[in-house]
């Protein structure tokens, strides 16, 4: 996906103006979004943002949005052999990461929402979704990323441990889950608790939630740098050099590189 300016008028993916021809129904975008989407909640994480963003114009697409649209399937078509790889040589275990693109939409004012769980370094879970509240700060988009992502992890732990009872399986001693975060006032926060002061006080407790998971034992949030938290390419769109690392992070593989 091409990097977005910072000029909104300059946008590609800007909504539709006033005037501005909107695509019938000739023209097969529903159809091409649903059959993207198939692919982004199953085998292709790596274009979850990109379809994301041209979900939202489904009742309103433009020929600057099916132009995006194609641009998908043209790196689909040269990617046909890639997907994710699962082996049984790694023994590490589920793993998180958390990231938030504060303002991702400036024609809104909203953040974008990017999570990511591999278990053995292949990716098994990930969202990449605009965030419903208006985000005050950078600190406060990263907050709620995390408490999404926090549910989810809570949820994996459970269906994992099915699985192990199910099939006799012993978990051992399972210990916490690592989420990985890259906003140190984010994780400071989350460490101390909710407290109502003059930057926090409009955040509504319920999405201190992870502070709790923290005290019980259930999930340890780490600080990680930027360009190695793999959530980033659920959050914004990144230069090919940064894409192609962070593809190859989730544990995604081409048929050419298992030779």
């Amino acid at each position: 996906m091409v990097v977005r300016p910072l000029d909104v008028e300059k946008d590609p993916f800007r909504p539709p103006k006033d005037g501005e021809e909107i695509l019938g129904p000739e023209v097969p975008y529903l159809s091409a979004i649903g059959a993207l989407m198939f692919l982004a909640s199953h085998t292709r994480p790596d274009i979850s943002f990109s379809l994301n963003l041209l979900a939202r114009y489904s009742s309103c697409p433009t020929k600057r949005h099916w132009n995006g649209v194609k641009q998908i399937f043209r790196y689909l078509q040269g990617t046909k052999d890639m997907g994710l790889y699962f082996t049984n040589q790694s023994k590490t275990g589920l793993v998180g990461f958390a990231d938030a693109g504060y303002l991702s939409d400036p024609h809104t004012g909203r953040s974008q929402t990017g999570y990511l769980f591999t278990s053995g370094g292949t990716a098994i879970s990930w969202r990449s979704v605009k965030q419903t509240i208006t985000a005050t700060s950078s600190n406060h988009a990263e907050i709620l990323a995390i408490h999404e992502a926090s549910r989810e992890c809570i949820w994996l732990r459970t269906v994992m441990q099915h699985i192990r009872g199910s099939c006799g399986i012993s978990s051992g001693d399972e210990g916490p889950t690592i989420l990985h975060e890259d906003n140190a006032a984010c994780i400071a926060q989350l460490k101390e608790g909710y407290i109502k002061g003059d930057r926090t006080k409009h955040i509504l407790p319920k999405f201190f939630f992870t502070h709790d998971l923290q005290k019980n034992g259930d999930i340890i949030v780490q600080q990680i740098r930027s360009s190695e938290n793999l959530a980033d390419l659920f959050t914004k769109s990144l230069p090919t050099s940064t894409f192609k690392k962070l593809v190859h992070g989730i544990g995604m593989r081409r048929l050419k590189e298992l030779k």
